[in-house]
């Protein structure tokens, strides 16, 4: 049986079919309106209308590179750990037995992507996550390194960032010439199934999903206890495209002690509410104000470092770039950056991803043999100057 990631929606003949087929429907249509009854005519003038708009729609994603299947269009995959290396189960339980593959990899100067499933206690969210190990992690035992949780956009997953717009290789390749230091990378999926009308923009919702909880208690716990990893927030950083961009400037903005960076590339300023996403805080302003990047800037928080990107082509999102950058003021600074061309596709992110990682790389602190091992504990503090924000909490 094929699946749908299997039809490549990326070729020619993805646009040349249905061109074809609407072509000869419109030719039909017109030799035999006159011949027809009214219901045949009607069918023929509808079919025709759907297969000009399919071929319209097939020929500008060909161009602008929105969707390479139709698996990536209706956000499902039959492997979740596709681009990934090993699976290591729940909660990462075979980890250590992946260590000798990411050993051998390190050895040739790659990275390891490994797929896991993650239970959050504290959101009672179950979801897939990546996370990806630099070269050098096993060979140098005693460095932690820096962190950067990549979230993908809706209706995206952890497989969009290491298939489709392959992230760990572009890692692999800056850490390589030095551009970054190693980093650790950790992608969770911000939605959950059904993908497809679900977007549910990395908030813990009123009377919904604690999606913040999971993506900074539950993912950053896990992170913490279980890889070599820094616990000072100028180390961990947050990234994004479009959804993803959001969120990383929102979770960052909530969450001062655990993130010093944040990295939106062509995300947006406040949640929406459209027909996938709804209304997300049930009508509760505080809630909405505690969402918005625009209002918790204009709060002055802890020192954070943002880059905040978008595509000529963008013009939303340059919007609320140029919004983001009014609002935000010291101890926050903000680097706006505006492609040529761009526009929401992949071909856009793939094209900007080497600027954003070197951005990164001039950012991070870079991995640290401690004197000590840290405590078990989870909390990510930069000391007493950073205090964690009062936030509101949505009704369960």
């Amino acid at each position: 049986m094929i699946h749908a990631s299997e039809l490549r929606l990326d070729v020619g003949a993805a646009a040349v079919l249905p061109a074809v087929a609407a072509l000869l429907l419109l030719v039909v249509t017109g030799g035999t309106r006159h011949r027809l009854r009214r219901a045949g005519r009607t069918l023929l003038a509808v079919s025709s209308t759907v297969a000009v708009l399919l071929a319209c729609g097939a020929t500008a994603n060909l161009l602008g590179g929105f969707f390479p299947t139709v698996g990536s269009l209706i956000g499902s995959s039959p492997d979740p750990g596709e681009g990934s290396v090993a699976d290591v189960g729940p909660d990462g339980a075979g980890l250590q037995a992946a260590l000798p593959l990411v050993a051998a990899r390190s050895a040739q100067g790659l990275g390891s992507t490994l797929h896991l499933t993650l239970h959050g206690p504290a959101s009672g969210i179950d979801r897939d996550a990546d996370v990806y190990l630099p070269p050098g992690y096993t060979e140098h035992p005693g460095l932690r390194f820096p962190v950067v949780e990549w979230l993908p956009g809706f209706p995206g997953e952890p497989r969009e960032v290491a298939a489709l717009f392959r992230v760990p290789d572009v890692l692999d390749a800056a850490v390589a010439a030095h551009r970054i230091p190693p980093v650790v990378m950790v992608v969770p999926d911000i939605n959950g199934e059904p993908r497809f009308g679900h977007d549910q923009e990395c908030v813990d919702a009123q009377h919904g999903a604690r999606d913040d909880t999971y993506l900074t208690t539950d993912l950053v716990g896990w992170t913490a206890r279980h890889l070599r990893v820094r616990t000072d927030r100028g180390a961990w950083a947050l990234a994004g495209w479009s959804s993803g961009g959001y969120c990383a400037m929102n979770l960052a903005l909530r969450h001062p002690r655990t993130y010093g960076l944040a990295v939106s590339q062509s995300g947006y300023d406040r949640t929406p509410d459209d027909v996938v996403t709804g209304e997300l805080f049930a009508g509760r302003p505080d809630l909405a104000a505690a969402n918005d990047v625009v209002a918790l800037l204009g709060e002055r928080p802890a020192p954070l470092a943002m880059l905040v990107t978008a595509g000529t082509d963008e013009p939303d999102e340059r919007a609320a770039a140029e919004r983001i950058r009014a609002a935000a003021g010291p101890p926050v600074s903000v680097d706006t950056r505006v492609y040529p061309g761009g526009g929401h596709n992949q071909n856009a992110v793939r094209a900007q991803l080497p600027d954003l990682v070197d951005w990164l790389g001039a950012h991070l602190l870079p991995p640290l043999a401690p004197a000590a091992a840290p405590a078990a504990g989870v909390t990510i503090d930069d000391g007493p100057g950073v205090p964690q924000r009062e936030l509101p909490v949505p009704d369960p």
